[in-house]
């Protein structure tokens, strides 16, 4: 599987860089960023975190807006930032901001407008997974996975999906219970059609209870002016976790919205979180 190299910077005493290749599972080119740490580009083997944004963002928000570098280089670790959908002009689109092009909702989607280039878990979970083991010195044994909003929604999923993959999770404001907002109540209609059963399979408070406990503990941030709150349904998420006996640390912040000034005041909390659990 062969990468093209976009953008390399020298960043702390390790390097951001960003790539490009011919995505096979969502026919398409794909973007995606890494950060190598100083121990990676010595050849050291490290453990991974894959971050996945949220609507509107690209493979670039995290690595610019997050300011994770500096902890990520002094404790060894590789950062993945995948886009948030296929792009391209052949690529299903819509005219609003919350659907289509920068809105995968990293599910794979079953109808026929979306289907074929909208394969967004297949992305992440098989070939993007697959080919970071293969070009960076990842530990295969130490991957972990964290995201924002829709982003949240979607590394809480993975996470729950596929515990032999991911072995620490944690989210920004994800979108829990997507299954009974707006956000998601769109995007699952139009990918995966108007069988809600079928949304369950994709709705992190439902995976919990289905597939019950995997972690030792899910950290989870949410800024309490947060102007989509609405939107997120957290109290959703800790039902589902007490249900099944999965620890969660779930954080209350007054004064934080949904931006990444919140991100940023709390990014070293996960990167610690996911360094307890994966060590």
């Amino acid at each position: 599987m062969s990468i093209e190299l976009l953008q390399q910077h020298h960043c702390f005493a390790g390097e951001q860089r960003f790539y490009r290749h011919d995505a096979q599972s969502v026919q398409c080119d794909m973007k995606f960023g890494v950060y190598l740490p100083e121990k990676a580009l010595q050849g050291q083997s490290c453990a991974t975190l894959f971050y996945l944004a949220g609507l509107t963002c690209t493979e670039e928000t995290f690595a610019i807006k997050a300011h994770a570098q500096r902890l990520a280089n002094e404790m060894g670790f590789i950062l993945i930032t995948p886009d948030t959908s296929p792009r391209g002009a052949d690529v299903m689109d819509d005219a609003h901001w919350d659907l289509g092009q920068g809105a995968g909702f990293y599910l794979n989607a079953t109808q026929p407008l979306w289907s074929k280039h909208y394969q967004m878990q297949d992305y992440i979970v098989d070939e993007l997974y697959a080919l970071v083991i293969e070009h960076f010195a990842v530990d295969p044994d130490r991957v972990g996975i964290m995201g924002h909003s829709m982003g949240g929604h979607g590394a809480l999923s993975l996470a729950f999906k596929f515990p032999e993959k991911f072995k620490s999770v944690s989210a920004f404001a994800p979108i829990s219970a997507p299954s009974i907002c707006p956000w998601g109540e769109k995007a699952f209609h139009h990918y995966l059609g108007a069988d809600q059963h079928a949304w369950f399979a994709h709705d992190s408070a439902q995976l919990i209870v289905k597939n019950g406990k995997h972690f030792s503990d899910i950290l989870v941030d949410q800024g309490l002016d947060d102007q989509f709150y609405e939107q997120l349904h957290p109290e959703k998420l800790q039902q589902a976790c007490d249900q099944v006996g999965q620890a969660l640390t779930l954080r209350f912040h007054d004064g934080f919205d949904h931006g990444y000034y919140f991100i940023q005041s709390f990014i070293d909390d996960h990167l610690r979180h996911h360094a307890k659990q994966l060590q």
